[in-house]
């Protein structure tokens, strides 16, 4: 019967030695009560606690936590019902205020971050929410974090995981875009033509300057080759009409030698001749190329005889007669 009562008096010793002597871990705080009311936090470390009149209230985790936001249908502006999850990364700063300020304090986030959620994507259209994450995030931290803070919470992140539209909108949608890159393929097609005869007409409208550049150039090049032949035919012509004036007989031959042979070569050169008949002598002709010839040496010689006389000095000045 003694040793029973010693094991029972043990027991007693041990249990109030363990509500005594509390040590709070790393990265937690707890409350303490006192006959049930709070009156301060445990920070880590350890606590002396008094039996029966004080005790352990709430072991709040002060670590950043995350916690899985479950996905719900949403509708968006648009009328298109889209399927979206999420989640929030959240820390605890005041251990009181998470303790006693909501009761169920993972159930208050979500509900709070789900309803959120369905407010924001509410307000866009589907290609907003598709293509505006950050937006979405961003309303959504800035939203629930001034409503968790009564609660002694920081939420520092919250993310939207997916948002998934129904297969038939996402089938819509393949089909938005594949006409839509058919169309850019359409129009870099035909701005591409337009492009190739922009280049063809310009290329052209050169080639048609540069002709008329060359024709100019060749009529510039033909009037300079009259002109020239020009003077030489009125050269010829003082030389010979200097020649008929001293008395010269072949120099009316060459003018007649010439026309001769012009009316031959005109003759010759016409389409619609196929026979030609020359009702004159050839030694008439042979005859006016010989004066030609006997004109030319005489030419010659006298420029030969001019050359060759001596230059008669000047006479001293004074000895006039």
């Amino acid at each position: 019967m003694g040793g029973v009562l010693a094991l029972i008096l043990i027991i007693v010793i041990l249990t109030a030695i363990s509500k005594t002597i509390r040590i709070v871990p790393q990265g937690y705080e707890w409350t303490k009560e006192t006959f049930g009311r709070y009156t301060s936090t445990m920070e880590p470390g350890l606590h002396i606690l008094v039996p029966l009149y004080q005790a352990v209230g709430r072991k709040m985790n002060m670590m950043e936590q995350v916690l899985d936001v479950p996905s719900q249908d949403v509708i968006t502006k648009d009328n298109a019902v889209v399927r979206v999850d999420g989640v929030v990364f959240y820390q605890v700063l005041d251990a009181a205020k998470a303790a006693y300020e909501v009761s169920n304090l993972n159930q208050a986030i979500l509900n709070l971050i789900m309803t959120n959620i369905r407010t924001v994507l509410g307000s866009m259209d589907l290609d907003e929410s598709l293509s505006k994450r950050d937006e979405i995030n961003a309303r959504l931290l800035k939203v629930v974090d001034e409503a968790t803070h009564p609660w002694g919470l920081k939420c520092n992140r919250i993310e939207i995981k997916d948002i998934q539209p129904p297969q038939n909108l996402i089938d819509s949608m393949a089909r938005q875009m594949k006409a839509e890159r058919e169309k850019r393929a359409n129009i870099l097609e035909a701005e591409g033509f337009r492009q190739a005869a922009i280049l063809k007409a310009e290329g052209e409208k050169q080639a048609v300057i540069l002709s008329a550049e060359g024709q100019r150039e060749a009529a510039f090049r033909a009037a300079e080759a009259r002109e020239r032949s020009a003077q030489a035919e009125a050269k010829a012509t003082e030389l010979v009409s200097n020649a008929i004036r001293a008395g010269d007989i072949n120099a009316i031959n060459y003018f007649v030698a010439t026309k001769y042979v012009d009316a031959l070569k005109a003759m010759v050169g016409a389409p619609n001749q196929k026979i030609m008949l020359l009702p004159m002598e050839a030694t008439g002709i042979l005859g006016s190329l010989a004066g030609i010839v006997e004109l030319a040496k005489s030419s010659i010689e006298q420029q030969q005889t001019t050359r060759a006389l001596p230059k008669q000095p000047a006479p001293p000045p004074g000895n006039s007669a």
